[in-house]
Order: structure tokens, then C-alpha cells, then sequence
């Protein structure tokens, strides 16, 4: 029996780890499988909910490597026993749990911290897990694109980024886009735009942002343009299908130019815009913005900003994406053109 002492502690110590590992594993196994998606053709998901933004919710599951895009207007069901920040289309943000209702099989019961709350699944155009980690907020979008002519050996070069981060009540946004096109027996161009800005979420779909931005572009002898801009504006649509936005404020905007006499404006701008963002085409993403800044401290001026972006997603986050850009100044400086464009096809990948 002494003999065996040591033998049988060294067994029971062995077979309690076992346990405990077995133990503990079931317990995270549970707990990453708190979401259950039942789906219009009776298909059943359970997994964890990551985000559902643009009419598209991304769910992980243990029963595959990859995270599931599933769209939000094909699930019937879902029961969850996490909180969420949950945006609504009439603009309305909650912190809730969701549950299947239990009156009327077509719609999901909130329990929030104002109460509670019957709604459909097409009225909820944002779910985001509240405890989710700093990453799962993130958004990263990263892009290039090439191309060369062998006749006059023209060379260029594009690189396009976003990175967006979503709060409960605020988001962040920054962009970083360059253009370098080189060529025999003419001078290199190069166009650069940035920029980083945020935005605060006020009741019924209105907001209010905050930006500046850099722009230095040889086309037009900008050596350096800094916008910055405080707005306020509200979602005219706000759906899983369209997002429509307007805003309206001031900006103030300090240039200078690459001339002789190295030219410098500042100036005090109104600005006025529309953003449009369509996502219900399938893999087809389009988004397109326009910004009027109409001088107030230099007569006649108007500078206007167009941007539009036809995204075509791929496999494994990739994607291939066309744009155009345009920015138009009614008074330019003497040599300088009033606009300047930049069409552009790139490839790139998300991480969200």
C-alpha cells in the first residue's frame, strides 16, 4: 500500500488536470457559442456574433476556419445572451440583449437599459458586441495598384488606406491616398490626400464631425492644402440597404502654393455636402461623396470635392475596387489648373 502512495497521488493529480482541462475547455466552448441564428431557409448557426454593419453580419463559429458573412435581411431568428450596441433606422442607439419574440415570430425583442423594445430585423442596421475587444471595433482597408506603358515608359504607382474605429456613441475615421507617376523627359507627379477625423452620435440620425485634411497635388501647384472643418448633419436614409447623409458648416483652409513667389491663402469656407453609400448589390459596394466649400472671406470662390468608389469584394476579404476623384478650385493660382482628377483601379484586402 506504501509502495503504491506515491504512484496513486501522481494518478489522481494527473486525472484532476485532466479534468480540469476538460472542464475548463467545455466551459469555453459554451461560452463561444452564445449566439444562435436561424436563418429564412430554416438553416441554424450557432457561434459568436463579431459585428453586423452594412446589411451584412459576420458570425465565427467552431465547425469552420472562416468567419461566415451572412446578410442580415436573410436571418429569421436570433436569440443571444450577450449585450450589444444596437442602432436602429431611425437612428436610436441602445445598449440591449436580443431575444426572439415570444408574441410574434416575425420580430426580435431589445431589452435595453430604458426598457424594452419590439422590432423587426430589417429596422436594426448595426449590432456590435459591447465587450468586444479593441480590434473587433476596427476597420482596415488597404490597397494598391500599378501601371506601366512601355512606349514612353510611364510608370504609376497607387496606394489607398482607410482605417475606421467604432465607439458606442463616436467613431474615428482616417485615410492615407498616393498617386506617383513617372516618365521620360518629364517631371515626376505625385498627389497625396489624408485625413483624420471623428464623429459623435446625437438622437434621431443626426451627428455631429469633426475633420482635417492634407491635400498636396502637383497638377493644380498645391504644395500644401489643410482643411480643417466642423460640421453637423443627420441620415436623410439609414437602412441595411442605403446609408444617405447630409452636412452642413464651416471650414478653414490654409494653402500654400508652389509658384515664383510662393503664393499663400488662408481663407474662412462654408461647407455643405451629401454622402451616399449603397451596400445591397451583392459583392457590389458604391460610395460616393461630394463637398461645395464656398469662400466667405474671398469673393466668387468655390472649391469642390467629388469622390466615388465601385467596390467589387472577393474571396478571403480581397477586393478590387475602381475610383474616381476630382477636386475643383474656381480660382486657382496663375499657371495652375481649376481641377484635377485621378481615376484609378486598385486591389486590396479588409481586415474587420
Amino acid at each position: 500500500m506504501s509502495n503504491c502512495l506515491p504512484y496513486c497521488v501522481k494518478s489522481s493529480f494527473r486525472v484532476s488536470i485532466l479534468f480540469a482541462i476538460l472542464f475548463l475547455g467545455g466551459i469555453a466552448h459554451v461560452r463561444a457559442q452564445k449566439d444562435t441564428l436561424i436563418l429564412k431557409n430554416k438553416d441554424r448557426i450557432i457561434g459568436e456574433v463579431i459585428f453586423m454593419a452594412n446589411g451584412v453580419l459576420t458570425m465565427s463559429s467552431d465547425y469552420s476556419d472562416q468567419d461566415f458573412k451572412i446578410t442580415w435581411v436573410d436571418v429569421a431568428e436570433m436569440n443571444s445572451s450577450r449585450n450589444y450596441l444596437i442602432i436602429l433606422e431611425k437612428g436610436q442607439r441602445l445598449n440591449g440583449y436580443i431575444h426572439k419574440s415570444q408574441k410574434d415570430s416575425t420580430k426580435l425583442d431589445i431589452n435595453h437599459e430604458k426598457g424594452f423594445l419590439s422590432t423587426t430585423i430589417n429596422d436594426i442596421v448595426m449590432l456590435r458586441p459591447i465587450e468586444g475587444s479593441f480590434l473587433s471595433r476596427l476597420e482596415v482597408s488597404l490597397s494598391f495598384g500599378s501601371n506601366f506603358t512601355k512606349s514612353n515608359s510611364l510608370r504609376q504607382l497607387t496606394m489607398r488606406s482607410r482605417l475606421v474605429y467604432s465607439g458606442n456613441t463616436w467613431g474615428l475615421n482616417a485615410s492615407y491616398n498616393s498617386l506617383t507617376s513617372t516618365q521620360n523627359n518629364t517631371n515626376d507627379t505625385r498627389r497625396i490626400d489624408a485625413n483624420i477625423g471623428g464623429i459623435y452620435h446625437l438622437r434621431k440620425n443626426w451627428y455631429a464631425a469633426t475633420n482635417a485634411g492634407y491635400l498636396s497635388n502637383d497638377e493644380q501647384q498645391l504644395k500644401r492644402r489643410l482643411t480643417t472643418r466642423g460640421i453637423i448633419g443627420s441620415f436623410l436614409i439609414h437602412s441595411n440597404k442605403v446609408y444617405l447623409a447630409w452636412g452642413s458648416g464651416l471650414a478653414w483652409n490654409n494653402e500654400v502654393f508652389d509658384d515664383v513667389e510662393d503664393t499663400r491663402r488662408n481663407s474662412l469656407e462654408g461647407v455643405a455636402g451629401l454622402q451616399l453609400d449603397i451596400f445591397d448589390l451583392g459583392d457590389i459596394h458604391l460610395f460616393s461623396s461630394v463637398f461645395a466649400y464656398p469662400s466667405i472671406t474671398e469673393s466668387d470662390r468655390v472649391r469642390v470635392d467629388f469622390k466615388a468608389d465601385l467596390k467589387y469584394d472577393l474571396p478571403l476579404d480581397f477586393f478590387i475596387k475602381i475610383g474616381y476623384t476630382l477636386n475643383f478650385d474656381s480660382q486657382p493660382i496663375p499657371g495652375g489648373s481649376r481641377e484635377d482628377y485621378v481615376l484609378y483601379t486598385t486591389f486590396g484586402w479588409d481586415f474587420n
